[in-house]
């Protein structure tokens, strides 16, 4: 068995040629899935169809439930829960392992659409935490939905094809940004200059805004007031790239938190049926707290799992509580690692490493621990456990020194009413900008981890 835990060895120095393979080819599909679930729409998508696919069929048609059956639950198209039912009744606990959907972006506003000079831009809102100067001169595609005046829902996707346009934030040349270089990296670009190109031309008597919003209308059917019922993100265009000479590392918009989804997705459909329910949770909302009815503050969640109750003869909110009392969780999210150019924001002998393996985060939280689960030894001890029977390369760290970092996930909301919950997923550098970095080895890693973990007793 390779060594599993280890702060002198990476990954990529305990794995043989077959183990490589494995990483490279896991690489090439979680590619895939990045290029493919840009938002959390898309996202949740592209989790019903792969599981479909495995045989899953939704939970608020079935009639019985028994082991091995398979069964999912969209919420409102943008969370998803897949689960497998165990040997076990539901309520004596599940194997839940949650993750979420959602990434940081720009949001467009309800009245996006203005001109100045000549010139049409979108209003945004971004989403989530940015540095908003990373999101100046990149291109930038546009995602999701609107529905017109008579019901009609449109879906929009510009930008992801070569042959599309994109979108483009201009920021003020040096030659003439002496005043822009004296302020501060938070207030460079400010949130309302975070407006991106979309349209210069016109015909002769008709200004660029009138002939872009008739190109709306002819060619979506869109009208200005339109924009009120949508739901429109902007995200960066470029797909996902092998980084280094050695291609180990992944560059991609959205590794926060989809490389755990992905991880969670294949898991699950991977994982043999066990003595426990399984169960993936793929969420959204959680960059701005997990509010909303997509996201783990609302109340579907608990629907999902009464829903599994009431099949087994069981529809009480004491049935409730007590399964989650038995259940398991690992809150899979991202964690920060060691950045070797900043190393002063982390301290060395309790920080994740880049390629060593899947991060353990007993505590996030910031200040003295605030909002944060703070995982107890047992349910630590019982994690690294079945990581090292299952020869998954893991390892332990905190997001920043003390008073430096901080950072929230779910892990908290399964605790209030529970569960056993530590924080487990995949360290990567640049976390939250247009392009996330991360190890291929160590996004492996979070697969097995949560593999491991559904198959365990």
């Amino acid at each position: 068995m390779k060594e599993t835990y280890s702060r002198t060895k990476s990954v990529w120095q305990r794995m043989d040629e077959t183990e490589r393979k494995a990483v490279m080819d896991y690489g090439e599909k979680y590619k895939a899935f990045l290029d493919t679930a840009r938002t959390e729409r898309l996202a949740a998508k592209e989790i019903i169809r792969q599981a479909e696919a495995k045989g899953f069929k939704p939970v608020y048609d079935m009639k019985s439930l028994k082991a091995g059956d398979k069964v999912y639950w969209n919420q409102k198209d943008k969370s998803v829960i897949l689960a497998v039912i165990g040997e076990e009744p539901v309520h004596e606990g599940i194997k839940i392992v949650g993750s979420h959907i959602d990434s940081p972006r720009l949001d467009l506003k309800a009245n996006p659409v203005h001109e100045q000079e000549g010139v049409v831009y979108f209003r945004t809102h971004y989403y989530g935490g940015i540095k908003k100067y990373q999101w100046t001169c990149i291109p930038l595609a546009l995602i999701g939905v609107v529905y017109t005046k008579d019901g009609r829902k449109v879906e929009i996707n510009i930008g992801l094809k070569d042959s599309d346009p994109v979108f483009y934030i201009s920021d003020l040349l040096i030659h003439m940004a002496q005043d822009q270089m004296k302020k501060s990296l938070a207030e460079g670009i400010t949130g309302e200059q975070l407006q991106p190109i979309i349209a210069t031309n016109s015909d002769e008597n008709q200004k660029p805004k009138e002939a872009l919003m008739k190109m709306f209308k002819d060619t979506y059917g869109i009208e200005e007031e339109d924009f009120a019922a949508a739901e429109l993100e902007l995200v960066p265009a470029e797909k996902s790239r092998d980084v280094g000479f050695d291609r180990s590392l992944i560059a991609s918009y959205g590794q926060d938190d989809r490389v755990c989804s992905y991880a969670n997705l294949e898991a699950i459909l991977d994982a043999k049926p066990g003595v426990k329910t399984q169960a993936a949770l793929l969420t959204d909302k959680e960059e701005i707290g997990s509010y909303g009815n997509t996201g783990m503050e609302s109340s579907y969640f608990v629907k999902f799992v009464m829903k599994l109750l009431s099949l087994q003869g069981q529809s009480t909110i004491l049935d409730f509580y007590e399964t989650m009392e038995n259940s398991e969780m690992l809150s899979a999210d991202v964690n920060s690692c060691l950045d070797p150019m900043f190393p002063e924001v982390s301290e060395k002998d309790n920080a994740s490493f880049l390629g060593y393996g899947i991060n353990l985060t007993k505590y996030g939280g910031s200040r003295g621990k605030a909002g944060s689960n703070d995982a107890n030894a047992e349910f630590l001890q019982k994690i690294r456990t079945i990581f090292n029977e299952a020869g998954v390369c893991w390892q332990i760290g905190e997001l920043g020194k003390v008073d430096q970092g901080g950072g929230g996930t779910i892990a908290f909301m399964m605790a209030d009413w529970g569960a056993e919950v530590v924080d487990c997923g995949t360290a990567m550098l640049s976390m939250h900008a247009p392009y996330d970095l991360l190890s291929k080895a160590d996004a492996y890693e979070t697969y097995l981890a949560y593999k491991a973990f559904f198959e365990s007793k």
